[in-house]
């Protein structure tokens, strides 16, 4: 029942991510909302969802992962029920922030959750089904929200998933006990939450506003700077949010974390640049461009299954750098071939050789860091994992803005332009393959762990 329903939650919030996007244009025209204020529907929920994942991932730990995953998926649930009848795009905005919070409760623990309720010989298995149902929400949002923004209209995007909430809501509360918590008596960091929390919504802030370098980039400096304050902090504190001999002492934990960082750094983005590469100088139509990108998140479903089972047979920090290995092999041959007369078979393939590079990387190594810390750590563990996906997402897409910044200012793509786009978008598959390359020397590099929590 514990593997039912944080599966559920799984496919439910990475649903909602990506079908909203394709009802914003909908949502635009029957609320009036301006292009930022849509931008800001994305990208507050983003933005809550990365400020407390390590946050409660904490918590759960300390007051127990069940209470803090049902609370999380109550508040979803109810936020996005709320949400099927906004009447203004103001509300619509406050409501999405405080959606991110709820997903960050569920997703900081879930982990965690699958984590303890399974032996280490089994726990591979059942991450990668975990994975597999993140990827299908990720990967099915598009068309489910396009079909249900078209047929029924934007507000029924955000009711379609009630019910999915709602049962996720009963298997949990009827079907998982309460399990043992894992750091019971120890006090909540909330001075170092607050830190924390200031200095990444200042990094996804100035994030977001990249080309604009007299905003961006300051933001950038000074959340950088509250990290290094967040864990000066945490080294004095006898109950930290984030236990820094964490990250100087488990090498292998802190190093499995880095090469999640690079690899969803390195991926994130490629959806973005493909859509645009398709549309402008392939000229598909939005629907035939849509059925290429799935191609991606296809193989990643595929694959993260695959990846769980071998994981039991093999070394899983071998596995994953030989999935992250895949994954820069077919970024460095996008990067060598992206130009208009391309193949569309060519293109075809290096998105699934991407995506399979991903499936096969992302559940080892989920299951790597799970597998290298103590039973009273999981929950912050299972945030790191998060934490570093939001933060490897923000790098990617700060990484686009700024290269586009660079070749080709605030001009649109036209035929005029294309060339440009098309050097700007070699340049990002250039980058994107170079910060894999760092995730597969950082993956080698950690070696071989051991599971402590066995």
């Amino acid at each position: 029942m514990i593997l039912l329903t944080v599966c559920i939650a799984q496919f439910m919030v990475p649903l909602m991510l990506t079908s909203v996007g394709v009802a914003l244009p909908s949502m635009g025209r029957d609320l009036g909302a301006s292009a930022v204020q849509l931008g800001l529907v994305e990208q507050l929920y983003v933005l809550s969802l990365a400020i407390s994942m390590l946050t409660f991932g904490r918590l759960g730990d300390i007051v127990g992962q069940r209470r803090v995953f049902l609370a999380g998926l109550f508040f979803f649930t109810f936020l996005t029920f709320l949400l099927g009848f906004a009447g203004t795009i103001r509300f619509v905005m406050i409501c999405r922030f405080f959606q991110g919070i709820g997903a960050a409760m569920l997703l900081a623990g879930s982990m965690a959750l699958v984590a303890a309720a399974y032996p280490p010989e089994q726990r591979a298995r059942k991450i990668g089904l975990v994975s597999t149902c993140t990827y299908a929400g990720l990967s099915t949002g598009p068309v489910i929200g396009g079909y249900v923004t078209l047929h029924f209209g934007w507000a029924h995007v955000f009711l379609m998933a009630v019910p999915l909430g709602m049962a996720a809501l009963v298997t949990g509360l009827f079907g998982m006990t309460e399990m043992e918590k894992n750091a019971s008596g120890e006090r909540m960091d909330w001075r170092g939450s607050l830190a924390y929390a200031v200095s990444i919504g200042f990094i996804m802030t100035g994030a977001a506003h990249a080309r604009d370098l007299a905003l961006g980039l300051p933001l950038i400096v000074l959340g950088l700077i509250g990290l290094i304050v967040f864990v000066r902090m945490e080294m004095q504190s006898k109950s930290p949010l984030l236990d820094i001999s964490l990250l100087t002492g488990n090498r292998f934990f802190t190093l499995s974390c880095l090469a999640a960082l690079g690899n969803y750094a390195a991926t994130f983005g490629i959806i973005f640049l493909m859509s645009l590469f398709l549309q402008y100088a392939k000229g598909l139509s939005p629907r035939q461009a849509g059925y290429v990108l799935l191609m991606q998140p296809l193989m990643q479903v595929v694959a993260s299954p695959i990846a769980g089972r071998l994981a039991e047979r093999f070394e899983v920090a071998k596995l994953a750098t030989w999935g992250m290995l895949a994954s820069s092999a077919g970024l460095l041959l996008a990067a060598l071939t992206a130009g208009p007369g391309i193949p569309l078979w060519l293109v075809v393939l290096e998105l699934m050789l991407i995506g399979t590079g991903f499936g096969i990387f992302i559940t080892p190594n989920s299951t790597a860091i799970m597998g290298s810390v103590e039973k009273r750590q999981f929950g912050v563990a299972s945030g790191m994992i998060g934490a570093m996906r939001t933060l490897g997402m923000a790098s990617s897409l700060t990484t686009i803005a700024l290269i586009f910044s660079l070749f080709m200012g605030k001009q649109a793509i036209t035929d005029a332009t294309l060339p440009r786009f098309i050097l700007s978008m070699r340049t990002g598959l250039a980058a994107f393959a170079v910060f894999s390359c760092l995730g597969v020397l950082l993956s080698f590099k950690r070696g071989t762990g051991r599971n402590s929590n066995s």
